[in-house]
């Protein structure tokens, strides 16, 4: 498979699981609560197994060990921080009945972020397929979550379902558009920044935003449960380093 076909069909299966928010409709919100924060756990134990063990080491082979590859690494980082910051945005990883409908913010703010996650798994890919799926593997994990509290969001605010999705599946296909925008700017410029800049993206994710949702609970079942989820999301992308490896 050519790397275009590559970056197309991770594009076209990521818009995909915007769909999976459809699943709130059927489940009881005790349920959907169960579920959500071990998701959350393991989406940010692969985020930074996917940082720390496939693309800062490709970016360090691409790049070579100097202070260019850190700093596109907090560049990466700041860039997410500032997103937040401004668009005052962040992740849903809560049950809907526990947001404040801010429907529009979210579909812009999410449509920008799979937008960026698509550039950046886009460059994981021109670089080495293996990256790549290592990338978008991590992106994946931390976008079921998310698509299910989004979708929540927006019946929560109103929306019908048809809406809901339609809207859902529109915000998460920019993902495929950035890319495609990476693809086509390989012709004219090294695109190899995107990996340690797309680093430090999981990096900030990981720590500033899944984490803390996670420490919030008094069980300590539930913290044992949300730690060996976290701990299973890096085994999972370290697993996935060594089956890579010639």
């Amino acid at each position: 498979m050519s790397t275009l076909i590559w970056i197309a069909a991770s594009g076209i299966l990521m818009s995909a699981i915007a769909l999976i928010g459809s699943v709130t409709l059927i489940l009881q919100e005790t349920t959907l609560k169960k579920i959500l924060l071990p998701l959350v756990a393991l989406a940010a134990g692969t985020l930074l197994g996917g940082a720390l063990f496939h693309m800062i080491p490709a970016s360090v082979d691409r790049l070579g060990n100097n202070v260019s590859v850190y700093a596109w690494i907090l560049v990466g980082f700041t860039f997410f921080l500032g997103l937040e910051q401004f668009l005052q945005w962040h992740h849903c990883h809560r049950a809907p009945s526990e947001h404040r409908p801010v429907t529009y913010l979210v579909l812009i703010a999410d449509g920008i972020h799979n937008f960026v996650d698509g550039l950046a798994v886009a460059g994981a890919f021109l670089i080495d397929i293996k990256v790549g799926m290592s990338a978008w593997l991590a992106t994946a994990a931390h976008e079921v979550p998310q698509e299910l509290g989004d979708f929540g969001i927006l019946i929560h605010g109103g929306w019908n379902k048809r809406s809901a999705l339609a809207y859902n599946f529109l915000s998460a296909i920019t993902f495929l558009v950035g890319g495609l925008v990476a693809y086509a700017a390989s012709f004219a410029l090294d695109v190899s920044f995107l990996v340690p800049f797309a680093a430090g993206n999981f990096i900030y994710i990981a720590a500033a935003d899944l984490i803390p949702e996670i420490k919030r609970e008094d069980s300590l079942a539930l913290n044992v449960l949300h730690f060996i989820s976290f701990l299973a999301g890096l085994g999972l992308l370290l697993a996935t380093r060594f089956a890579f490896e010639p």
